[in-house]
């Protein structure tokens, strides 16, 4: 009969999810009763079959699907809450009377009562209205996991949906219609697959179905197998039917050779290899949980210290961590060939003489590790020294001594790629720990690791070339400014030498070159010190000055010599904290280059004042030379090295007083016009 197969099917189904969830050792009262559940639809099912048990009365069919109906009532109850500890915990709830009640009833009433079949149809339409309800209770208040409740309530709703209407029209024409018997087997069998999902998916109920993907890799096979044989029996069939006599043997050979094809198939390695993949990948969970590996890995790497050793050190650990393995040597390719960065070994295994080895070892493992690395910088790929000591023909152009590998002390070979190069590479060994076949996801999983392990290392290589690169450009600009004060301290000497010839007789002279010499060596002495000390760039002597003193001094013993002479006028002053020498390096540079911006019938005027409003001492140094327009002000004035003198400037003069105006809070601001002169505006900030 047609209706056993469903139910043999749907038997089959039910009795291996049942020993699965027997394999599983957690504890829990949603296993228990899943398990009971599971148990008695295989029951069910299984006491349709009429081959083996023959044709079943009405009385005993409705009482098995009272039965299921009432362990699956039993679970649902157990799901809509989930801080159940034991079963007695499930049936002593209030609500699960209730929700138990109907089932209890309608399984006793036949015998206690001797009722009339057509009540266990009434019965057991609502049983099934019941457990819709309950799978809606149950849905609503899975929150977050909905979606994994989501495949369970589908499949229990669809079932009991069908169980509705079968009984729904038993009551109209009051008999069980044999159709509905026959189809119910093949569609629970058919919706069975639901139920196994929502089971992997329900963490809480800590049930973790395992199937050997071997198991299903055969199972599978033998599923092609069997579909390709139906396939060539129905050709051989058609060819016979049609074919007249000659179709028998047409239908032989065809029958004979597709075994042979088959065979051929199936003898493949490569076929099976990507049959295996094809399954793994689309039908069973990874390996590992990318997710969660990732941030292990990320947290990890974020411990490094700040030396270089550290960061080589963290990086192969991090990717020991990632398989669990004990051993590795992270390598790193250099001009001559490569060099070890990084080496991690437990201490059990220091003396190790597969690890550590004589020289003769060490030679040979050099020999090896060239070998690989040659072969992995053409493509990239990872390598394992064990699978090749057993497949070599699956490294198609990778030449090693077997008998050498015997004594090499590490089996996976992982390259760090850079710019479509080889940068380094990592060796890793088991240890102690479980080795791992490199199997496709393995492969994939170790891609990942070593791409972002190579980044983080790569990256911190490119910030130490960065911060040297800093530190050396640091340097090459205080040594500009060093200069350009050097540039300024030689004008004051050549103007003592100038007038040397004509003043050396006067004792007044003589003083003045007397004090202007212990001033350029005070200069040179801090200059120096600015080129051999590092914290001298950043130390500053502040204190409080009145800017009118620092400008009437530049403009007497600096600015003295170049005509038009610069004039101060001091309209209102408060004294401020800076840097006497800084600034007046600064008023230097901007008087002599408004000097210079000026003939000699023109003037030169250094205005202080003070800005209330804004609570900052000016300094305006005012011109009536020939002016710049505004484009030359954005694009050119403050560009460091960008002079309009020729040889004779270095143009970082007013670069350096814009920065240090503004490191110190202030601002340079600058009016002009071709023509009509320039004014700069020192804010020197008040308190």
């Amino acid at each position: 009969m047609i209706s056993d197969i469903g139910y043999t099917l749907n038997s089959l189904a039910h009795l291996v999810l049942l020993l699965l969830l027997l394999t599983v050792r957690k504890p829990g009262v949603a296993k228990h009763l899943l398990v009971l559940a599971t148990a008695a639809t295989f029951v069910w099912s299984s006491s349709l079959i009429t081959f083996l048990f023959g044709p079943i009365a009405l009385t005993g069919l409705l009482s098995a699907d009272i039965l299921k109906q009432l362990a699956w009532l039993l679970f649902l109850a157990a799901c809509i809450q989930t801080s159940f500890k034991s079963f007695s915990d499930v049936i002593k709830r209030p609500a699960t009377l209730i929700i138990l009640a109907p089932a209890v009833a309608a399984l006793l009433a036949p015998y206690l009562l001797a009722v009339n079949p057509a009540w266990s149809f009434l019965a057991l339409i609502v049983l099934s209205l019941e457990v819709l309800v309950l799978l809606e209770v149950v849905y609503r208040q899975a929150g977050r996991e909905q979606w994994a409740f989501k495949p369970l309530i589908i499949y229990l709703g669809a079932t009991n949906l069908f169980e509705f209407v079968t009984y729904a029209n038993a009551t109209m024409v009051n008999q069980v219609e044999i159709g509905y018997i026959a189809a119910r087997g093949y569609i629970y069998f058919l919706l069975m697959p639901l139920l196994v999902i929502s089971i992997r998916r329900i963490q809480n109920w800590g049930i973790d179905i395992f199937i050997s993907r071997d198991v299903v890799l055969h199972s599978s096979l033998l599923l092609v197998a069997g579909g390709y044989l139906f396939v060539m029996a129905i050709v051989g069939y058609a060819i016979n039917y049609l074919g007249g006599n000659w179709g028998a043997t047409v239908q032989i050979i065809l029958v004979v050779m597709s075994f042979a094809l088959l065979a051929t198939v199936f003898l493949s390695t490569a076929f099976r290899t990507k049959i295996k993949i094809f399954i793994t990948k689309h039908f069973f969970a990874n390996q590992f949980d990318y997710r969660v590996e990732w941030v292990k890995l990320t947290q990890w790497l974020t411990r490094t210290g700040g030396s270089t050793s550290d960061v080589y050190h963290t990086g192969l650990t991090g990717m020991l961590n990632a398989i669990q393995y004990e051993s590795g040597e992270l390598y790193k390719m250099t001009n001559d060939g490569f060099e070890q960065v990084a080496k991690e070994q437990p201490s059990a295994d220091a003396g190790n003489e597969s690890n550590k080895g004589d020289e003769g070892n060490k030679e040979n493992n050099f020999a090896i590790l060239h070998a690989l690395a040659q072969y992995s910088g053409n493509n990239g790929w990872i390598i394992d020294t064990d699978a090749y000591q057993v497949k070599p023909f699956d490294y198609d152009g990778l030449k090693l001594d077997r008998n050498s590998l015997k004594h090499y002390g590490y089996q996976l070979f992982v390259p760090f790629t850079k710019d479509g190069g080889l940068w380094g590479f990592a060796v890793l060994a088991s240890g102690d720990k479980e080795k791992r076949n490199l199997n496709w996801e393995l492969k994939d999983y170790l891609t990942a690791v070593s791409e972002q392990v190579g980044t983080y290392v790569q990256h911190y290589e490119a910030a130490q070339v960065v911060a040297e690169n800093a530190q050396f450009a640091a340097f090459n600009r205080m040594s500009a400014f060093v200069l350009h004060d050097l540039k300024n301290v030689l004008a004051q000497v050549d103007l003592i030498l100038a007038n040397a010839q004509q003043h050396k007789h006067n004792p007044e002279f003589i003083e003045d070159t007397f004090e202007t010499l212990e001033h350029t060596k005070a200069r040179m002495e801090k200059m120096l010190k600015q080129l051999t000390d590092k914290k001298a760039v950043e130390e500053g002597v502040n204190d409080d000055f009145l800017l009118s003193e620092i400008a009437d001094d530049v403009v007497t013993k600096r600015c003295g010599g170049l005509a038009p002479i610069p004039t101060v006028h001091v309209l209102s002053e408060s004294s401020v904290v800076v840097d006497k020498d800084k600034v007046a390096n600064v008023l230097y540079h901007l008087i002599s280059n408004a000097q210079q911006a000026t003939d000699d019938s023109g003037s030169v005027d250094v205005v202080v004042t003070t800005d209330n409003h804004n609570n900052a001492q000016l300094v305006m140094i005012e011109d009536t030379g020939i002016g710049m327009d505004k484009t030359f002000i954005e694009e050119r004035l403050f560009k460091p090295f960008d002079t309009t003198k020729g040889n004779a400037g270095m143009g970082i003069g007013a670069y350096d007083a814009k920065t240090y105006i503004e490191s110190i809070g202030g601002k340079l601001v600058v009016q002009s016009e071709p023509g009509k002169g320039s004014c700069f505006t020192l804010h020197f900030p008040l308190g």
